[in-house]
């Protein structure tokens, strides 16, 4: 005879937690400040911008003049504006259960029908998200084009952007230079930072927060040119006469000029510019901020878990002929 009251239901765990307000704010902070450019210092970042912030630029003409008895206004004062608006952007994301049954959490899913959500599975989908966000933002904050292809649509880079002001003429000429044909390599990488470090305003070399930024790719051959088998004049051994074990990870910098790499850089393009300068915008503690890991069993007799993060961000540059381009 059957004992009801000794059966044992399997207990079925669904995750419905929502993640938003303060909670939102953390998460959609490790994804979008944990891109490298931002992550290590390359930007300012503009937070809890609720809509649009304007960056207020002033300009004055020649100052000093020699004394008199009179006052005499000897100057002008021109008060310009740029903008910096994040766009809204989103995550949508569908998961199985089933897709975890053979994985490294398949132990603590239980076995047959009792089968439930890994007990920390809504920390690993966070994680998960927020690196692809962190490398997709990393990309847009330099070549990010809203009438491109999926991938580096999300907002406008800088690429783009200093390229329109160089266009424009915002841009001084001797600060404009010319990429070397057929691209960067080891063999002139040395030469071509030198030429951006030439263009440099005399008001703008020494500054602390003055950076070459340069891609990946680029920082690879300034490594081995400085090794001293790609480039003249630096001896057969390079550096300390080390040869290609020199580099240890450490910083770089040329003719007295720091050096910032960004991963989600161009291969053949540069930039000279103040970290003051540059400006990274984000509503991280705003309404437009949210995450959710809703469990959809309950909701539609499903086996999935959907999950959704919703956030803003946006670049944009102070004033335009503080800037060297090189592309």
């Amino acid at each position: 005879m059957n004992n009801l009251n000794n059966v044992k239901l399997a207990t079925a765990v669904n995750i419905t937690t929502t993640y938003a307000g303060q909670f939102a704010g953390e998460y959609i902070a490790a994804a979008l400040l944990s891109a490298s450019t931002i992550n290590d210092g390359g930007l300012t970042v503009k937070a809890n911008i609720a809509y649009k912030e304007i960056i207020k630029k002033l300009a004055t003409g020649d100052l000093v003049s020699p004394a008199s008895c009179d006052f005499t206004p000897n100057s002008s004062v021109t008060l310009t504006e740029r903008i910096i608006q994040p766009v809204e952007l989103q995550v949508n994301l569908q998961l199985c259960k089933y897709d975890f049954v053979n994985d490294w959490e398949s132990q603590q899913m239980g076995f047959g029908l009792g089968q439930q959500l890994p007990p920390k599975f809504s920390d690993f989908m966070i994680a998960h998200v927020a690196a692809e966000v962190a490398q997709n933002t990393e990309i847009c904050i330099w070549k990010g084009d809203t009438a491109g292809a999926a991938g580096v649509n999300s907002f406008d880079g800088f690429e783009k952007l200093i390229a329109a002001s160089a266009a424009a003429g915002d841009i001084p000429a001797g600060q404009q230079v010319a990429a070397v044909g057929g691209g960067l390599n080891a063999g002139n990488i040395i030469a071509e930072l030198s030429k951006v470090v030439d263009a440099i305003p005399g008001a703008l070399y020494g500054k602390e927060d003055l950076f070459i930024y340069i891609g990946s790719a680029a920082a690879k051959y300034y490594v081995q040119a400085l090794g001293g088998f790609a480039a003249a004049g630096l001896g057969a051994n390079g550096v300390n006469n080390q040869g290609t074990q020199w580099w240890n990870n450490g910083s770089l910098t040329v003719n007295g000029v720091k050096i910032f790499v960004c991963p989600g850089m161009s291969p053949n393009k540069m930039y000279a510019a103040q970290r003051s300068n540059l400006y990274f915008g984000t509503g991280l503690l705003n309404d437009s901020n949210v995450v959710k890991v809703l469990d959809m069993a309950d909701l539609d007799a499903s086996n999935n878990v959907r999950m959704v993060m919703r956030f803003t961000s946006a670049v944009q540059f102070g004033i335009a002929s503080d800037l060297v381009e090189y592309a």
